[in-house]
């Protein structure tokens, strides 16, 4: 990958929040939150904040907006507990939050790259079956134009942003195509990410990629799943690689779909409360399972790496994973905004806690240090499977290991 891109996925979707995501792991709770011992808010608090309020009014060298310093003592609240995964979030970020977890967002259904010293804006991907496929959109189209303003003179995030206020009901694009000017008109619509993503390779082995754990990720699973069973696949590979994370009601789902009877995951509060989620071990899978991890496999992604290796139904394959074991809780305040902590750990069905730990393969297999980490997996997961591998050392000893597991099975 050249190192002069930028990236942008589900471009006019508002999709720069997954980065806010991270390794993540949500539950959304509505309703207030109790206050616990002693109050901060005292009327000696208040009064000290009126105080430097007025300090700032006063004699800050610029003009500052009230609600703007509202929102920096809402937040520094948060972040006075030292912890990285609670935060507050404003109205604006908590809609951005919510998007990313539901997988879905008002948009056209395409990811974009742009050269940060040109500016030179090209189509990376078109979803399936999204708005801009449908308007004729292709891969590799330079996007010129962006209603009346060049494309060169925006940043991606920009654009993002203006399809998502929901300011216009049609976009009009003006795309380079081998020399030649096409406009096309794409009506913004619900568009859903696609973060699964499936392909059969050679000797009946099949492939399937998750790149987050969202609402909709359990659905894309069972489908590609169950496509990649119909074309005889003997064995599969799950990559996880640069998985973040996402919803534990989504990766328990996903489990569910190949998992025996048994615990999936459990969590603890700081009061000894435990919250057991298990799998009905409905339908197991049947043909040997190689799980493909790396340093960035996050949050919920170990928990899906865990609960593998715990019911011993599949080979880690990769390096040791990120090591999140610890579960946030997300609560609205009413006005549209909300507050996200710490609430927890979780634990895997051996009653394994990974946190600042994470997971350690059963085959190490470390990414070249003379090469860059990609940072899109799917960068490399289409092109040619000889030239894939090539390029892809841990996919390549996946590849060898899952054939091994096929042979014997095979005895």
């Amino acid at each position: 990958m050249k190192k002069n891109k930028t990236w942008l996925r589900g471009f006019a979707a508002g999709i720069g929040v997954s980065a806010a995501v991270g390794g993540t792991l949500f539950y959304v709770q509505y309703g207030t939150l109790p206050l616990i011992g002693d109050s901060v808010v005292t009327g000696k608090t208040a009064s000290k904040a009126a105080r430097i309020e007025r300090l700032v009014e006063k004699n800050y060298l610029e003009d500052v907006e009230s609600e703007s310093m509202a929102e920096g003592m809402y937040a520094g609240m948060l972040a006075s507990l030292g912890d990285p995964y609670s935060g507050y979030f404003s109205e604006e970020n908590y809609k951005k939050l919510m998007e990313s977890t539901e997988g879905k967002y008002t948009g056209i259904g395409l990811s974009m790259q742009q050269d940060t010293e040109t500016k030179e804006i090209t189509v990376y991907e078109c979803f399936e079956g999204s708005p801009a496929e449908q308007a004729g959109v292709k891969e590799g189209d330079v996007i010129y134009k962006v209603g009346d303003r060049m494309a060169s003179e925006m940043e991606v995030s920009e654009i993002s942003d203006w399809i998502k206020s929901g300011e216009m009901e049609e976009l009009k694009l003006v795309l380079l195509r081998d020399g030649e000017e096409i406009t096309v008109t794409i009506v913004p619509e619900t568009v859903e990410l696609p973060v699964v993503r499936s392909r059969m390779l050679p000797e009946e082995l099949g492939y399937l990629q998750i790149e987050e754990f969202t609402e909709g990720t359990p659905e894309q699973f069972k489908k590609a799943y169950e496509e990649l069973k119909k074309q005889k696949a003997q064995g599969l590979i799950i990559d996880l690689r640069n998985n973040p994370g996402g919803l534990l009601t989504s990766v328990c789902d996903t489990l569910e779909q190949i998992l025996p009877e048994g615990m999936i995951v459990y969590t603890e509060d700081r009061y000894g409360n435990r919250e057991e989620h298990t799998c009905e071990g409905k339908t197991p899978i049947e043909i040997p399972l190689v799980v493909l991890v790396n340093e960035e496999s996050a949050s919920a992604a170990e928990i899906f790496a865990g609960a593998v290796k715990d019911h011993q139904v599949g080979t880690l394959v990769g390096t040791t994973t990120f090591g999140k074991g610890i579960v946030q809780k997300t609560y609205p305040l009413g006005d549209g905004s909300a507050v996200k902590m710490t609430v927890s750990k979780y634990y895997t069905p051996n009653g394994v806690n990974i946190h600042g730990e994470g997971i350690s393969p059963d085959v190490e297999v470390k990414w070249p240090e003379d090469k860059d980490t990609p940072v899109r997996i799917s960068d490399m997961n289409e092109l040619p499977v000889q030239e894939w591998l090539e390029q892809d050392n841990q996919m390549k000893k996946s590849v060898e290991v899952l054939s091994g597991l096929v042979a014997e099975k095979e005895k």
